[in-house]
Order: C-alpha cells, then structure tokens, then sequence
C-alpha cells in the first residue's frame, strides 16, 4: 500500500476532529474498492454483508474469518478501515483487549464493540458492557485504533433512549473515541445524544432518517450504511434474476456499471 497503516490510523482519526463524513460499508474487496474509487475518505466492513458474502447469516462468522476479512479489506484499499467487530468476539474483557489487537495487527484504523449479548438473548448490563469497552479502548488506544461503542438497544428493541444515553456517557467516559446508537432516525433523538455526550456521534443512514445535510448541522460527525449497501446489492442481483426468469427479459443492464467502469474503479489486478 502506497499510504502505511499509521497514516491511515492518523488520518481516521482526524475525520472525527471535524465535520461530518460518510463512511459506507463493503462486504468484500470488489465494493472496497468501488466504494474506494468514489471519493470516500474512510471504509468500514459490515458484519451482515460479509456474512452474506460468505453464504452465511450474521452473527455466524468466526473470529477468524472476521481477521482474515479485516486483512483482505486494509490490504486492498488505502483508506482507513473501521471494523465491525460486533461483541468482539470475547465473553470476558481480556478476550476483547486481544481481539482488538488482532484487528489492529491485520491494518484495522477503527473498530467498534457491541453491548447486546445474542447468546442471552439481552443487553449486557451495564457494568459489565462498561467493562468490556474499557479493556477494548485501553487496547486500541495502545495501537493508535480509533474505538467505537454500540449501544444496541434500538436494534433489539431492549431499551429507551434515557438508557442507550447513559450507556454511550458511560462508554465515553470509560475510554470509546466515538459513540453510536445504530437505528436512531427521529432528529430530536439524535440531537440528545449528540448534545449529551459530547463525543463524536456516527449515525446509521437509514429510511426516512434525517438526510445528510441535516445530520451534519445537527453535530453528527459520521454516516455509516451498515449492511445496507450489501442488501441493495444482492436486491438488485436478485431482481435482475427475477426479470430474466419471469419476463425473459434483460432491462436490468441498463443500470448496471459499464465494463469500463467496472475496470477502472477495480484497477489493475496481478
């Protein structure tokens, strides 16, 4: 790579000292490096999309298959890369603080730690999530990675928002750079929690969510699209199919990327 992993850790890092920025996740190095070649300031992967990629459901990858991804993404794009790294893949805070070296040692600039257990079915309370976020921060402050801590509990809905603004304080104060409430879409919400917190906010673009724009004066520092990008993909691949199956027909190239296209944002392959 051109650009060395630190500079990219540098670089991730000074995004959030300023306005907003969009940060769209790829599922593999094909959309890495799409997504790369439109002008994007910084990458992230998306649990869903990489499952997906993998002919699996999310929250079923391993560990090291999420390593090896984070390896093959950094490696092939020269932006920072922030990781989804879901609950770290650790039960216990010495678990978490290993992962999150791991994901730094294979390029990541970024990653992000989750409060929701899916083996219990629930949020971790909060003490324990405090916890974990603390031994993830101490480990990527170690190695220049830029932390993000989820506060889950609009995914599943497990939680109000009085609860998901105590969690993201308390993960600030025990050490996260960047706080995230994913699902968050009603504008007085979202400008509690960046009012409250005070730290640098990623929002999930979502339907019907304020635009862009408005997140921006609203103090949001980061635009995520989560699996979204890979949902829209395999929907347009899906419908593509569907046309040629039941009509016969082959409409669907017309909103397909040119070969040319396809070449150029790709670049040279060995």
């Amino acid at each position: 790579m051109s650009i060395s992993v630190g500079d990219r850790r540098d670089r991730f890092r000074r995004l959030h000292e300023r306005g907003l920025f969009i940060m769209p996740n790829a599922w593999d190095i094909g959309s890495a490096r799409i997504l790369a070649s439109m002008g994007f300031e910084a990458l992230a992967t998306t649990s869903l999309g990489h499952a997906a990629a993998l002919g699996k459901l999310d929250l079923t990858v391993t560990r090291d298959e999420m390593l090896d991804h984070v390896e093959a993404l950094a490696s092939a794009v020269d932006l920072p890369l922030n990781v989804d790294a879901q609950r770290c893949f650790a039960d216990d805070p010495a678990g978490v603080a290993d992962t999150v070296a791991e994901m730094a040692a294979r390029g990541a600039a970024g990653c992000s730690i989750e409060d929701y257990d899916p083996a219990a079915g629930r949020i971790d309370p909060l003490e324990i999530a405090v916890e974990r976020v603390a031994a993830a921060a101490e480990a990527a402050h170690r190695h220049g990675v830029v932390l993000t801590a989820r506060a889950e509990n609009h995914v599943y809905d497990l939680g109000d928002l009085d609860d998901t603004v105590q969690r993201l304080i308390a993960y600030r104060d025990a050490g996260a750079d960047v706080v995230y409430a994913p699902r968050l879409s009603d504008a007085d919400d979202i400008r509690r929690v960046v009012a409250a917190t005070d730290a640098p906010a990623n929002v999930l673009a979502v339907r019907n969510a304020p635009s862009v724009r408005e997140l921006e004066e609203m103090g949001v520092r980061r635009v995520s699209t989560g699996g979204a990008l890979a949902r829209a993909a395999y929907g347009a691949l899906a419908a593509a199919a569907a046309e040629l199956e039941d009509a016969g027909t082959s409409t669907y190239i017309d909103a397909a990327m040119t070969g040319a296209d396809l070449e150029k944002a790709l670049g040279a392959v060995d």
